[in-house]
């Protein structure tokens, strides 16, 4: 039996996906749940492409990890504050065949009781196929609110008009189909756009913030109720990151700026002590920063459940 082998103890009154991928908690006033949308299988090269091959094997050794491609998972938000139902991120959806064990989001929302139909806003920290990828679904589409507000940086909108891959470090297939699916998103959702230039309230303690790096218009997400925080990263952070914040990751489009804003993100959670999730860390993705020297340890919460 494989980590990923689910048929052990499947019956027919039992479900396959013995683990519900959801996890939900306060931020005071502040409902939120992580989601998982699955995981998408990448070489291991992309995720320091600034080092020696072997000072990454070794990393990859220490860590118990295999040597040549690894499950990248993928992890988005639903958020209730106020009157308002906020998605961050929509993951990777269902119209790429070489990732099947993604693009699994919409079922579980919808097995977390939250309806497609009750989101009033969508946060996209950044137009990368695999967080929105999930709003080309039709069925997805098709059940949105008409009004749906989506809001997302005009830095990164104007990026995907013409975007730059000349200093990422993607398998060869993946930059033409990158383009394609922020084509289609912008193309799809333009008339509900909601784009601010650098920071936005969406709802009353949820607010988006530009941060540049692994996209221009790359943005983090702030949860904020009482004396209890929360951010959601998106792509400022990998698995890597913490170890090595300096290691850069092939699908940032500016390398020296991601490891810029990675460290500035890396210190205000480390002296804010605010919960963090993002997007590639293993699910539930949630823990808080402290500093190890002159790198950084991920602390993970006790799941209370």
């Amino acid at each position: 039996m494989t980590a990923t082998d689910n048929t052990l103890f499947a019956s027919d009154n039992r479900p396959v996906d013995l683990v519900p991928s959801r996890y939900a908690l306060r931020i005071g006033d502040i409902e939120a749940m992580v989601i998982s949308d699955g995981v998408l299988p990448l070489p291991t090269a992309t995720m320091a492409t600034n080092v020696a091959p072997s000072d990454l094997a070794a990393w990859l050794d220490d860590m118990c990890m295999p040597p040549d491609a690894f499950d990248w998972p993928l992890n988005v938000m639903a958020v209730r504050s106020g009157s308002q139902t906020i998605l961050i991120d929509a993951g990777l959806g269902g119209q790429f065949p070489g990732f099947p064990r993604a693009g699994l989001f919409p079922q579980r929302l919808q097995a977390a009781g939250i309806a497609l139909e009750s989101i009033t806003d969508i946060i996209v920290t950044h137009m990368h196929m695999d967080h929105v990828g999930g709003l080309l679904v039709p069925e997805v589409k098709s059940r949105l609110r008409p009004d749906v507000r989506i809001h997302v940086s005009e830095t990164e909108v104007a990026f995907w008009t013409s975007p730059d891959f000349s200093h990422t470090v993607m398998p060869t297939p993946v930059p033409p189909v990158l383009r394609t699916t922020a084509t289609a998103f912008y193309n799809a959702y333009r008339e509900q756009l909601q784009t601010f230039e650098h920071s936005r309230e969406v709802a009353p303690g949820v607010t988006v913030r530009i941060t540049g790096g692994h996209t221009p218009g790359h943005s983090v997400v702030d949860l904020v109720s009482g004396d209890e925080r929360l951010t959601f990263a998106g792509d400022a952070m990998f698995p890597v990151g913490f170890d090595h914040p300096d290691w850069q990751n092939g699908f940032e489009h500016d390398p020296e700026e991601s490891t810029r804003v990675r460290i500035g993100l890396f210190e205000e959670l480390a002296q804010n002590r605010g919960l963090l999730v993002a997007a590639h860390l293993p699910f539930p993705s949630l823990g808080r920063i402290a500093r190890n020297g002159d790198a950084y340890r991920w602390v993970p919460v006790i799941w209370d459940f």
